[in-house]
């Protein structure tokens, strides 16, 4: 297909700097799509609040994704803006606010990420209500899946289309339920759905092992990425740093080190969006090179760094992948 209008612009202003930096990535990922490569995207942040799911969920429908790895946050907040939307509440004055006011949001059950409030009753309580049906029901019969699988269950089973408040299409989390695209969640814990089941689980209503445990997701993704790795190989889109990123980019140094399978394959392309600066021992912050030491990247891998604002770049990204 021929580009289109965002991508010829692309093309013709993005020629220095991290404005070139994300031209190489694009078209490194293009080529890495074309070779029959497969591709991680890894969300950290708050990318799901910022309503990525516009973009990424039509790169999802498209093919161009095949795993991701994301944090407890962002794989619930695309399900909040689903059935919450019109009861978010924008503050574009967000550096402003005094602590008083940051108490008032408190107060009138807003909770803020940067200039956007997540309102608690129509978003947390709303999908609460429906997990604990869920959770219920696999722990009632000794059954156990991993957090992105009940998320998935809730979603196909249709009792959330009577809140839709967004064209589902819009959803990278109904995208990916519509393909039971795999997903990987580290940290699942450190989340306000995971808090919610903790607290279950102290009440004693719930047991901890109806949930799939971190240890029990490597164990997954060493059996998958060896099964996916054939021909160009998987690359690795790294949005934002921590642990969506960290812990699924070790299965490969863990397969060859712990695992002695000296014929695993390394991550064939990498690309990292981060506005983190290069810093002592941080992992955002740490330049692509540093991850051939650790054995997750070869010296030939194609690796690429943008030092910029993921909410600017990662879909201007998808959108010369898709063709816009």
């Amino acid at each position: 297909m021929s580009k289109g209008p965002i991508s010829q612009f692309i093309e013709k202003n993005y020629l220095h700097f991290n404005a070139a930096a994300l031209v190489d990535a694009a078209k490194g990922y293009e080529e890495h799509l074309l070779d029959n490569g497969k591709m991680m995207i890894t969300l950290a942040g708050a990318m799901s609040t910022a309503e990525l799911g516009k973009s990424l969920a039509e790169m999802i429908r498209q093919d161009k994704v095949h795993i991701i790895s994301c944090t407890g946050a962002n794989l619930e907040e695309d399900i909040m803006n689903l059935v919450a939307h019109n009861s978010y509440k924008r503050v574009p004055n967000y550096r402003d606010l005094s602590p008083q006011e940051e108490w008032d949001l408190l107060e009138n059950h807003y909770n803020r990420v940067t200039d956007t409030c997540i309102p608690e009753e129509e978003a947390f309580r709303r999908l609460q209500s429906h997990l604990y049906d869920i959770w219920n029901n696999a722990d009632s019969k000794g059954e156990r899946y991993f957090p992105h699988e009940f998320m998935y269950q809730m979603i196909n089973s249709g009792v959330l289309k009577q809140y839709y408040e967004i064209d589902p299409k819009d959803s990278w989390m109904v995208a990916a339920a519509e393909k039971n695209l795999p997903i990987v969640v580290p940290g699942w814990e450190d989340s306000t759905m995971g808090n919610i089941f903790a607290s279950y689980c102290i009440k004693g209503t719930f047991k901890p092992t109806t949930m799939k445990s971190g240890i029990e997701y490597m164990m997954w993704l060493a059996d998958w990425y060896p099964k996916n790795s054939s021909g160009r190989g998987v690359g690795f889109f790294q949005i934002g740093g921590g642990i969506a990123g960290d812990f699924p980019i070790c299965v490969v140094p863990m397969l060859y080190q712990d695992m002695e399978m000296h014929d695993v394959p390394f991550w064939s392309y990498f690309c990292q969006i981060s506005d983190s600066t290069t810093s002592y021992g941080s992992y955002s912050g740490a330049v692509p090179n540093e991850k051939i030491t650790w054995g997750k990247l070869d010296i030939h891998t194609p690796k690429f760094i943008i030092e910029s604002d993921a909410t600017i770049v990662a879909p201007l990204i998808f959108a010369y992948l898709l063709d816009l």
